[in-house]
């Protein structure tokens, strides 16, 4: 098989490897000339036998809806685009519409895998029209970690990204209850060793999952994670999944507290629980900091409002 990959990035450098290495013809094209292995999209396209596959590894937004649009103008009847990227499925269907106007195929893949993906493979989550996926199998059994297992065919266009958008939402909810877990662990006096607690747990236990083990490792590289500061960004697909499931009256308490606590991660001081302690010195006389000034007694809290 060949195939164009657009975006050479980690993902996309590690998935052109990938590829090459199972026996598929991959011609790449990065803005990064060292990385490129064509001048220009147009001439990646040109390289290409028909029917043409181009796979798409950039930017989701504006980034992939733009090259979407020029390999619009390239591409001929019966080729295929392939949005492997972390794009919305709103903007499946919207690029999909698109193509179609010129007989072009679209598949969206939710690809998981980050850069491990290499060596271990990717799971795939396809959206798009049975035809369309057919012409991009090779690629996909390449990709996915083994014949038995990591790629599905979820259903019609925007499938994909919608089943991957619920993935990370799950991935949210489960890594900040690993991470509540060890600040408790970390804030007791009566554990010793945080790290070796994490570790037994990743044989034998319901709980161990690949997040966990690569929160041991991080444990280990750096104990007590003094090295990095507590800022966690959200990339989309959990306020994504959150908006969706409002949509559909479905709820996703989990989710979407992790969401939100990732929220907490962007303030030095809270200005929510600054709130909850004035409210709290205000009907009980609960101390705060600075509570003096204010002619409160710290020490005389009211002894029948435990809040």
């Amino acid at each position: 098989m060949h195939i164009g990959l657009v975006g050479l990035g980690k993902m996309g450098g590690n998935m052109r490897t990938r590829m090459r290495k199972a026996g598929l013809t991959v011609v790449g094209f990065d803005r990064d000339p060292d990385l490129s292995d064509a001048g220009s999209l147009a001439e990646m396209v040109e390289q290409l036998p028909s029917p043409k596959v181009v796979w798409v590894m950039v930017p989701a937004g504006e980034p992939t809806q733009q090259t979407v649009a020029e390999l619009g103008d390239l591409l001929g009847a019966g080729d295929v685009v392939v949005d492997g990227g972390n794009s919305r499925w709103t903007d499946d269907e919207k690029n999909a519409a698109a193509l179609s106007e010129k007989d072009v195929g679209f598949v969206d893949c939710g690809v998981s895998g980050g850069v491990w993906g290499l060596d271990n493979g990717y799971a795939l989550m396809v959206g798009g029209d049975a035809d369309d996926v057919a012409k991009v199998q090779p690629a996909f059994d390449a990709l996915r970690p083994d014949e038995s297992s990591g790629f599905v065919h979820a259903g019609r266009v925007g499938a994909g990204h919608f089943s991957k958008m619920v993935h990370n939402g799950i991935e949210y909810a489960m890594m900040q209850a690993y991470a509540e877990g060890y600040e408790l662990l970390e804030k007791v006096d009566m554990v010793d060793n945080v790290t070796d607690v994490f570790d037994s747990w990743r044989t034998g236990t319901v709980v161990r999952s690949w997040l966990l083990d690569l929160l041991v490792n991080a444990l280990e590289d750096d104990p007590g994670l003094s090295k990095i500061r507590g800022y966690a960004e959200d990339s989309g697909e959990g306020r994504w999944t959150v908006e969706a499931a409002i949509d559909n009256a479905v709820p996703v308490h989990t989710i979407a507290a992790s969401l939100f606590a990732r929220f907490t991660s962007r303030q030095d001081e809270s200005p929510a629980m600054k709130a909850v302690a004035a409210m709290r010195q205000q009907f009980g006389g609960h101390a705060v900091q600075a509570a003096e000034e204010v002619g409160l007694d710290p020490a005389d809290p009211d002894p029948s409002d435990p809040a």
